[in-house]
């Protein structure tokens, strides 16, 4: 503790005020009675494939919204409602699906994948996509959630790795305060064991926070034979630079074309691209075109870290509320000033049960998680987390001269006290008592009232000129990206996918670390 306080103490107001924060949101587009929506990406939002703010994420019914990035929660859930606003304008009668679990979807290869044109890099995308979806099914991809970029100024790369192995310790924490996916539509998961039936159409765990960080969620059996070390950037990249060169059975069984000659998955290797591999977090580095991940991260180092573990909060619009930013910055920044030992593949198989029993059992009244192999009580984790956090928000809030961070980190205290008040446990009240333990008519509810809610804001008409204007733009840039493209989409491939892509030059210079 008294290490984490010193550290604090030195750092300046200049960095504080540089913190950036950006986010993006996932959400499909659905009709009004709740259906996945079979239409194409609307024309009037731009192309999926350039837009700097609106894209596709799996399925081309799956927006992803995404904000720049910004000093303040305020001013990110601003342009996070402004980009929603604009998305409501373009959608007719359709809306956004406000749940991370997914709507009743139709059968697996009825779900569109993501159509991003006829260029190279466009196709690329729609056949990783068809991957996806023969490796672990459609309609795991359809599952949403928030994904919140953070950076410091004068942050290394060792120093990330660290933070990011004290995040993985204790990401649980977001889990149990902020989870809101703790039941399912039937059919999504028909077949999973401690799941009961709520309604008629409704599966769902009494305890659960979020079925979508859970077995339900982005799992993969292939992906489990995977230890990746979080240590350093050189472990970190070895280990998936293996799993993205590394031919994987199952995969080759597949194909990498069909016998019609269509794109079964883009490679055979047990990650066709870096970011099939999935996590609560991730380093992350801004690429130059056609770079890949890897090699920029190897070349330049961590540019900021990427918080996946994020529920869709049904009970705000914009699905992330200013506070709960908070609440990360304060729990990113104790990640990133908090002693952080190195982890082992013990460490990390303990982290997954962890992560599985809050994702499943949070609320479980004396829940016990494993601490350096000894089972402690999750509440008196929390407590722990919480009170050193205590130092970090007031710092916080003494350079923005509020107190909007201690009423944060007061919140989540009392959240622990009181886990009726979770976001998870309010879904599954409103849930049995409004909407006769329907999942789906819970969620379809409330993406109504955001709707009608969006669409009675003002939206700033220079702002709205603006958006228009992106959209025109990101148009013209897909057909010129589509217009220079000469080469075979099978040369295309190879070449993106070269090993040697992901190495850095012989004689290149290492990252600070």
């Amino acid at each position: 503790m008294r290490g984490l306080q010193e550290r604090l103490k030195a750092l300046s107001s200049a960095r504080l005020q540089g913190i950036g924060r950006g986010v993006e949101k996932e959400s499909l587009r659905v009709t009004q009675d709740g259906t996945l929506a079979t239409t194409p990406h609307p024309r009037a939002l731009g192309a999926a494939l350039t837009h700097p703010h609106i894209t596709t994420d799996f399925s081309e019914a799956q927006l992803e919204l995404i904000t720049g990035v910004h000093r303040s929660a305020e001013a990110a859930e601003t342009e996070l409602t402004q980009v929603h606003q604009a998305v409501y304008r373009a959608l007719g009668d359709e809306m956004m699906w406000v749940g991370s679990m997914p709507c009743t979807l139709p059968p697996d290869d009825q779900i569109p994948l993501g159509q991003y044109g006829t260029s190279n890099v466009g196709q690329s995308k729609t056949v990783y996509r068809m991957g996806l979806g023969h490796r672990y099914g459609r309609r795991m991809q359809t599952i949403s959630g928030i994904h919140y970029n953070w950076s410091l100024p004068d942050v290394t790369t060792a120093e990330y790795f660290g933070l990011i192995r004290n995040f993985r310790r204790r990401s649980f924490l977001l889990l149990y305060l902020f989870g809101a996916s703790p039941a399912v539509a039937r059919g999504f998961a028909d077949h999973a064991k401690d799941l009961v039936p709520m309604g008629p159409d409704t599966l769902y765990m009494p305890h659960a926070t979020s079925l979508r960080m859970g077995n339900l969620g982005y799992q993969s059996d292939a992906q489990t034979s995977l230890s990746v070390s979080y240590n350093s950037l050189d472990s970190y990249a070895a280990s998936l630079s293996d799993a993205l060169v590394r031919p994987y059975p199952a995969y080759e069984k597949l194909g990498i074309r069909a016998a019609d000659g269509t794109y079964n998955q883009l490679n055979d290797s047990l990650l066709q691209i870096e970011n099939e591999f999935y996590g609560t977090i991730r380093p992350k580095r801004v690429i130059f075109p056609g770079e890949r991940p890897l090699h920029a991260l190897r070349e330049r180092g961590v540019e900021y870290i990427e918080v996946r573990c994020m529920d869709l909060d049904p009970f705000v619009p914009a699905g992330i509320a200013p506070a709960t930013m908070r609440m990360i910055d304060i729990f990113l920044l104790h990640c990133l000033l908090d002693e952080s030992p190195l982890d082992s593949p013990n460490e990390i198989a303990e982290l997954g049960r962890n992560q599985q029993r809050v994702a499943a059992r949070g609320r479980e009244p004396g829940l016990k998680l494993e601490r350096g192999g000894v089972e402690v009580l999750m509440t008196d984790w929390l407590r722990e987390i919480l009170t050193e956090c205590g130092p970090i928000a007031s710092l916080l809030d003494a350079h923005e001269g509020t107190d909007a961070h201690a009423q944060a980190l007061a919140a989540a205290r009392a959240a622990v006290l009181a886990p009726d008040t979770l976001p998870s446990a309010r879904v599954l009240a409103e849930m049995r008592e409004k909407h006769g333990g329907s999942h789906d008519a819970f969620v379809r509810a409330h993406s109504r009232r955001t709707r009608e809610h969006m669409l009675a804001l003002d939206l700033p008409a220079n702002v709205a000129a603006h958006m228009a204007e992106l959209a025109t733009e990101s148009l013209a840039e897909q057909a010129r990206i589509e217009a220079a493209d000469t080469m075979p989409f099978e040369v295309y491939r190879q070449q993106y996918l070269a090993p040697e892509r992901l190495r850095l030059p012989r004689g290149a210079p290492v990252p600070a670390a």
